[in-house]
């Protein structure tokens, strides 16, 4: 099985570096809604099986422009979401910033550790590789899952037998960047490509955007 995680397009929380977690979410910016539409293009060669999104609205609106393009219809699962942020949520100073994705990467030592008001990384990973057990029940080729920075980075990383905690905090996953992780639940997974770049090409980036889930730590 061969799994496409992409971040979706780019939002407000991104521009302005807000830790954004809660549902609906905001939707794309110009500059996201520009990024979801080269994404058929970025992926013309591939033989996808099914479309999933999150529950937040972002994940939809990223995922739209491809799943017109091959005519699938768009699979909202839950389990994929982003990191929630708890205490923190919409906030996008320092400190609050160091606090979540400090307690992610604490989770490589101890999965109990837990943002405040949000969750650990048991309940995280678990959630996460649930969703993912499903998806797999239903399909064995390529499936494009449309989810977020921090979500991706931390369940690829963890869960991929060729990377690891110092791997994770040095690659950025800019907006509608893909990791595509190869193989299945039970053999376990590997991944195979981890992009630096929007799929449409580092002209779809924004250097100015603080971006903290997607940024190398």
């Amino acid at each position: 099985m061969r799994l496409l995680l992409i971040r979706h397009g780019q939002t407000i929380d991104n521009v302005n570096g807000a830790l954004g977690t809660a549902a609906p979410g905001p939707g794309l910016t110009e500059l996201g809604t520009r990024q979801a539409a080269a994404i058929p293009a970025a992926l013309q060669s591939e033989r996808i099986e099914a479309i999933y999104v999150s529950h937040l609205l972002r994940t939809r609106r990223t995922a739209e422009p491809l799943a017109r393009s091959r005519g699938l219809e768009i699979q909202e699962i839950d389990g994929i979401e982003e990191i929630r942020a708890g205490d923190v949520e919409g906030r996008n100073d320092m400190d609050a910033v160091r606090l979540y994705m400090g307690t992610i990467f604490s989770w490589w030592q101890d999965f109990d550790g837990r943002i405040p008001g949000g969750e650990d990384g048991n309940e995280f990973y678990d959630r996460f590789t649930a969703a993912i057990g499903r998806i797999a029940v239903s399909h064995s080729g390529t499936v494009a899952i449309f989810s977020h920075g921090a979500a991706i980075r931390t369940w690829a990383s963890w869960t991929s037998r060729n990377l690891d905690a110092g791997f994770s905090r040095v690659h950025d996953l800019e907006n509608t960047a893909v990791v595509v992780v190869e193989g299945s639940p039970e053999d376990g997974w590997v991944t195979t490509y981890w992009a630096g770049e929007p799929m449409g090409g580092a002209e779809l980036e924004d250097p100015t955007a603080l971006d903290p889930t997607g940024e190398a730590v």
